[in-house]
């Protein structure tokens, strides 16, 4: 059989329903949408559930969420000055004067004023911080 040899009804092929042209189209005012409420509004996200817990929220997650908010932990040069004269300063050195909490990368910066002679091991330092290290003859490494 043939799809071809039957025809549509005239009535079967509608007119797209132009909606918001005014009162004048047929469909004004509302839209076609009644009176107020909260289906007449136009922003109501699709996957809202009538204020139950969304579904998206109530599955459990599940697979790798890489945690990329490592952040360096900042020293400054006057918080040095607890160590003694020429000694070598390290990320170990600093954990255990209590400087730091925990490990990851050191930034040294240049707030307060540095008094001792050290040898500093760090991550990163600023140009400021290096240049008050290297005043009172220190020396500066980075790891």
């Amino acid at each position: 059989m043939d799809l071809l040899i039957f025809k549509s009804s005239s009535k079967a092929i509608h007119r797209k329903k132009r909606v918001g042209r005014g009162r004048s189209s047929g469909h004004g005012k509302t839209s076609c949408r009644g009176q107020n409420g909260q289906k007449a509004r136009s922003k109501i996200a699709k996957w809202f559930e009538g204020g139950q817990m969304p579904l998206v929220r109530r599955i459990p997650k599940r697979g790798f969420n890489r945690s990329s908010n490592e952040k360096n932990q900042i020293i400054n040069v006057g918080d040095l000055n607890i160590f003694k004269e020429g000694e070598i300063v390290t990320p170990e050195v600093l954990k255990k004067a209590g400087l730091i909490k925990k490990g990851g990368k050191i930034k040294i910066l240049a707030q307060g004023n540095l008094y001792r002679s050290l040898k500093v091991r760090a991550h990163a330092f600023s140009k400021k911080a290096q240049e008050k290290i290297e005043e009172v003859k220190g020396m500066v490494e980075v790891i």
